[in-house]
């Protein structure tokens, strides 16, 4: 297999089932009570653009993934209108629970930004690549991006899917929203929808600016005293 830019990769050790996978997450965004109206408007709107990986704990896929966002990060600033989000789903393990899976999806996004850093992409310098402070976001061929992390054994009902999966959102997309008025009415009706679904509404949702959204990541449950494991390549060099 061949990547957009250029780079052999070999397929996976194992086939994976695309098509099975692809319509797992999207009736699971399909689904009435699934509370996220924005994903609801990028599978609607033909915005949502999935790939389907191997494996969350392998690097296997992780350049392929790389040159997804890369190609993402470069058409949003071509065109910036919508709501879009870019989805990784892992045929596996589905097994993990909310501790393996979080600490698998931090190691991906560590391989991510490593490879970020070798083929010399710019951090956005709209956030902060520091995980500790409020305005912390990841960043990816110069775009700061917010992850959404959903796996079979997520506690939220909202992120339980059947496969691991990571979904990439545009920071600036909601920036717009907020400068159009339209980001609190949004964040409200997700909140509704959320608390009709599970009982309670997310204890780790804030806003961006408030306090890390690395805490948000995973979709577990974290204290004061967690760390994030996440380490900017560019930052450890400067």
């Amino acid at each position: 297999m061949q990547t957009q830019t250029g780079t052999l990769v070999a397929d996976p050790p194992m086939a994976i089932d695309r098509e099975a996978m692809i319509s797992s997450f999207t009736n699971h965004i399909r689904q009435s009570d699934f509370p996220c109206v924005g994903a609801k408007s990028a599978l609607a709107r033909d915005t949502l653009e999935v790939y389907c990986a191997w494996s969350l704990t392998s690097a296997w896929d992780d350049i392929e993934i790389h040159d997804r966002l890369l190609q993402w990060s470069y058409a949003y600033r071509r065109d910036p209108d919508g709501l879009r989000s870019f989805a990784v789903i892992f045929q596996g393990p589905e097994s993990l629970d909310e501790g393996d899976f979080e600490k698998a999806l931090w190691e991906r996004l560590q391989s991510l930004a490593h490879k970020d850093a070798w083929r010399g992409q710019d951090y956005d310098q709209a956030v902060s690549s520091d995980p500790g402070s409020p305005h912390f976001s990841l960043s990816f061929g110069g775009a700061a991006y917010f992850v959404v992390g959903m796996h079979p054994q997520a506690s939220r009902p909202a992120r339980r899917t059947q496969y691991p999966t990571l979904v990439f959102n545009l920071h600036d997309q909601f920036e717009q929203l907020r400068e159009a008025g339209r980001y609190e009415r949004m964040r409200e009706r997700i909140l509704d929808r959320d608390r009709e679904l599970a009982g309670d509404i997310n204890p780790m949702l804030s806003r961006h600016g408030e306090s890390s959204e690395a805490r948000q990541y995973s979709g577990r449950q974290v204290d004061e005293a967690w760390s994030c494991p996440f380490q900017d390549p560019r930052k450890s060099k400067s």
